[in-house]
């Protein structure tokens, strides 16, 4: 498929998107969720892709929000249509059996910092800022911003957040558990894809295993993800990984991973 609004590129396991609107600053419109769909559904079909990162054309934004000039048209039902589809295409992110990085490379605000938010984990420039503004509209995200927020942060700085509409930066952001690294601008993809790299290096499976059950851990009592996480094991044992592994380290040797989801 050819693309308008994103890049993809693939090279060495590792795949990039990367949201690709400059002039309105990587703006979300539908015609972008449309294009990430079906980007998101090639990658998980690919069984040679284990790491994507998510970043933003240009040095200005990764994504600057939803597309003001599309919403401002919007009656109640297109506008939750709009909400639904944005949440289908970014839970889809949020689901991917392998890896997801937000290299986050400048503004990140709405839908932004949604997106980057379904990632499972977020790299930052030092210029990068996050926000979800759109109380300042009159409105609210629709994205998945008052539900993931509110999990990976603190319940009443997320509300701090929501009812201000305030702005932070990206060692902010880093400081509140929002963001696990901050580079220098230009050294921000370098670090993407480093940690990418190792990533890809390790077994698929239990990749795949160790984000499913983090992910279904979190939303159970303990007890429940304990069991979760039990079962996970013991289906990890049975792949192709499980037995390199534990092979390579008893021959004092790197294993070579090579099992597939499918298996």
């Amino acid at each position: 498929m050819m693309y308008e609004n994103i890049l993809v590129d693939t090279k060495e396991e590792i795949a990039t998107i990367t949201f690709n609107r400059p002039k309105s600053l990587n703006a979300l419109n539908g015609a972008l969720f449309s294009e990430l769909s079906v980007a998101l559904d090639s990658i998980q079909s690919d069984e040679s892709i284990r790491v994507l990162i998510l970043t933003g054309a240009g040095e200005k934004a990764f994504v600057a929000g939803a597309d003001i000039t599309e919403l401002a048209q919007f009656n109640p039902l297109q506008a939750k249509e709009f909400a639904h589809k944005g949440q289908t295409v970014i839970n889809k992110l949020q689901n991917l059996p392998i890896a997801a990085i937000a290299a986050v490379n400048g503004y990140a605000l709405g839908g932004g910092s949604e997106m980057a938010l379904a990632c499972d984990f977020i790299y930052a420039s030092e210029t990068a800022v996050f926000g979800l503004p759109e109380i300042t509209l009159g409105l609210i995200p629709g994205f998945g911003g008052t539900q993931r927020l509110a999990r990976l942060i603190p319940p009443n700085m997320a509300k701090e957040l929501l009812f201000t509409g305030n702005m932070i930066k990206a060692e902010e952001a880093k400081s509140l558990g929002m963001v696990n690294r901050v580079c220098k601008q230009d050294e921000l993809m370098e670090h993407a894809l480093k940690t990418a790299k190792n990533i890809a290096a390790k077994g698929k499976v239990a990749l795949r295993t160790a984000k499913e059950v983090v992910n279904k851990g979190l939303n159970v009592d303990l007890e429940t993800g304990l069991f979760i996480e039990r079962e996970a094991f013991a289906i990890c044992m049975a792949s192709e990984d499980a037995k390199e592994g534990t092979r390579a380290f008893l021959e004092k040797r790197k294993p070579v991973f090579k099992g597939k989801l499918t298996e």
